[in-house]
């Protein structure tokens, strides 16, 4: 497995109960089309309709995006490395494993009929809009919130995922929400929509921002940072290694998780739409949400929206 690292860097830190954090880092046709606009729409999420009829794998459309990555080898593919259960390297495989790791597969899966196929990047929060826009990465599948402000640089799959923004406290914490964190030191991963919420919501809140998640996570055990604030699935993964900390409150911002393309690749953002309607459909999102998340508790992919 190749991993490029852009701005992440290892680190493992031991306290109390050696905790470990391991951080390494529609057109009918598929034929390449002039970059437009989606049409207007109230809804953000709102993505380019996947085709009506999808590629056999090994055989992508001549002239498209996908025969351009099928003819590399390699789906060339921007994730976390620092999110338990959802994008992380796990240190006694050397493998990346989770949630975003297991949809990204499924791409790799419908080009080439091999989920292997793939090129990890390791990126930061604030690394996945300027790497999709110099071409280095495919796709960046990165707990990637959508928004309007993003979508002015880049395309967005449908909704593969709703998360939503919660705080994580320590045990002893009588904090139940966001409100009731004004003076105290909130930590969140820098360039984030996690970021910009808590400014947002508390300006009495004092941002600590930081390049991963798992910086957080080693303030908050350094007792540098109060809290830490981001999407809730993110927050489940940082609890799940410090035995000190709880979940708390109720969401207060929707994330809702798209795989992001760069700008002029429309053809392989409704590709990209065409893979997640057939693992919603077929059972394969289920499976792969039930093995990572059904902590959560049960939950239902997310339906998609579009335009032409």
């Amino acid at each position: 497995m190749k991993i490029t690292h852009f701005g992440a860097r290892a680190r493992t830190l031991a306290l109390g109960m050696a905790v470990a954090i391991a951080a390494c880092a529609s057109s009918l046709s598929m034929a390449p089309q002039a970059v437009a606009a989606p049409q207007s729409t109230s809804d953000v999420t709102a993505s380019y309709r996947p085709p009506a009829n999808m590629p056999r794998p090994g055989a992508m459309p001549a002239g498209s995006y996908m025969a351009k990555i099928q003819e590399r080898g390699r789906l060339i593919v921007g994730v976390s490395q620092d999110v338990f259960s959802v994008g992380y390297l796990n240190p006694l495989t050397n493998e990346l494993e989770g949630f975003d790791i297991d949809i990204a597969k499924q791409v790799a899966k419908a080009i080439f009929g091999d989920e292997k196929r793939i090129q990890w990047v390791s990126v930061t929060s604030a690394a996945r809009i300027p790497l999709l826009k110099e071409g280095k990465v495919d796709m960046v599948v990165s707990t990637f919130t959508i928004n309007a402000a993003r979508k002015q640089e880049i395309n967005f799959s449908e909704i593969y995922y709703m998360s939503g923004q919660k705080i994580l406290v320590g045990r002893d914490s009588t904090a139940v929400s966001l409100d009731d964190l004004s003076g105290q030191r909130v930590c969140a991963p820098r360039g984030s929509t996690s970021a910009k919420n808590i400014v947002a919501l508390n300006p009495k809140a004092k941002l600590v921002e930081t390049a991963t998640y798992s910086d957080c996570l080693v303030l908050f055990q350094l007792r540098k940072a109060d809290a830490v604030s981001t999407d809730d699935v993110i927050l489940a993964g940082l609890a799940a290694q410090d035995p000190f900390s709880k979940v708390v409150g109720k969401t207060f911002s929707p994330e809702p998780y798209g795989i992001g393309v760069a700008k002029e690749n429309v053809d392989f953002t409704r590709f990209v739409n065409g893979v997640l309607v057939d693992i919603k459909a077929n059972g394969t999102w289920k499976r792969i949400y039930d093995r990572w998340l059904g902590q959560m508790g049960p939950q239902d992919p997310p339906r998609g929206t579009y335009v032409d």
